[in-house]
């Protein structure tokens, strides 16, 4: 970790971003509410948010002491995203939305 961080609040804001259990999110991985959310490369494929929830439910499943730098970065981009989008909460019931999908590729269920 650079600036003398060893990771300890990283860790801890990803553990709080992030709601949903490595089951739950692989889970909702295989939806189609899932996989038809985010932004998607011009050759279509898959979008950013789900693949950054396959690699959450990765993170999520490995001890602390194994984790690398990379992931670290990774889990700051999660944190950043679920707050950013936390803060753009629709008005009304968000149950069957894609903001809410979209925060659920990312690990975090708004509901929960």
């Amino acid at each position: 970790m650079s600036r003398g961080d060893d990771g300890t609040g990283v860790h801890r804001d990803f553990t709080d971003a992030v709601n949903m259990s490595p089951g739950e999110l692989t889970k909702w991985l295989e939806t189609d509410e899932s996989q038809a959310v985010g932004q998607h490369s011009a050759s279509g494929g898959e979008s950013v948010g789900h693949e950054s929830g396959r690699r959450i439910v990765g993170l999520l499943r490995r001890k602390k002491a194994e984790l690398t730098d990379w992931d670290y970065a990774h889990m700051r981009k999660v944190v950043g995203y679920v707050h950013r989008h936390l803060a753009q909460r629709p008005s009304g019931d968000v149950r069957h939305t894609r903001w809410r999908y979209s925060l659920m590729n990312w690990g975090h269920d708004p509901l929960k």
